[in-house]
């Protein structure tokens, strides 16, 4: 079928392609669901995070959505990736390892935090950013509290929902110097964690630590991922974005 209410936006895809991660299973589901029912048209690349590494490798596209997946092969790679998503004012989403190395990359870049690290990439360390849970998300729905007037609440379109989870890693330590660099932490469990990060300033900068990849049986896209998808037109176009 042919779509032609929006110009194709193109998209790069970050992470490691597997038939073995359910939201990267999704994502052919997701575009064709975008396209017919928000005429939304992304063309998609697919950026393995080794690729990620090299110089401009995600530059001239209208969107970065950095996937699920992790352990990345290269966490270079993937920081690469987030950082030219920042600085270039590029619609950005990164979902749940996406999320994660969002607050890293932000954390050693902008913060000045050099030395932090992602327990699942190097369990050795000193200082971590990233520590496995103290309980698991593997598999697991819970409640999301969403701060009023953020981009997640406008994106979202509530101040309160259940999303899925697929993950054993989040943020701990360093959390009140990102938010005293400008990062603002729009979500959390109602124990009090973050689970979604937004950049105020940026045309469209959000990380959910959930997978709305997972959202439903993919017919009906998330509404984060709709809004990367019009963020990501708006960009193709010239435009600001438009989340709502």
């Amino acid at each position: 079928m042919t779509h032609t209410a929006s110009p194709a936006a193109r998209i790069a895809l970050v992470g490691d392609r597997s038939p073995n991660v359910v939201s990267h299973t999704r994502i052919p589901l997701l575009l064709d669901a975008l396209a017919e029912r928000d005429r939304l048209v992304l063309d998609a690349y697919w950026i393995p995070s080794e690729d990620a590494a090299a110089e401009g490798a995600v530059r001239g596209f209208d969107a970065v959505w950095v996937l699920p997946g992790s352990p990345y092969r290269s966490e270079e790679g993937v920081l690469a990736a987030v950082r030219t998503a920042r600085e270039d004012g590029v619609p950005f989403l990164g979902t749940c390892g996406g999320f994660q190395h969002a607050l890293l990359e932000y954390a050693r870049h902008v913060c000045g935090l050099t030395r932090v690290a992602h327990a699942e990439n190097d369990p050795d360390a000193e200082d971590f950013l990233i520590e496995p849970l103290a309980c698991s998300l593997v598999g697991h729905e819970a409640a999301v509290v969403i701060e009023p007037g953020s981009l997640a609440q406008s994106v979202i379109g509530a101040e309160r929902t259940v999303e899925r989870y697929f993950c054993a890693y989040g943020p701990s330590r360093h959390l009140d110097t990102l938010r005293a660099h400008g990062m603002r932490f729009s979500g959390h469990d109602e124990e009090g964690h973050v689970r979604v990060a937004e950049l105020p300033g940026h045309p469209f900068f959000l990380a959910t630590l959930f997978q709305p990849e997972l959202y439903g049986d993919g017919s009906r896209p998330h509404p984060v991922v709709r809004a990367l998808a019009r963020a990501a037109v708006a960009h193709a176009r010239g435009e600001a974005p438009q989340p709502v």
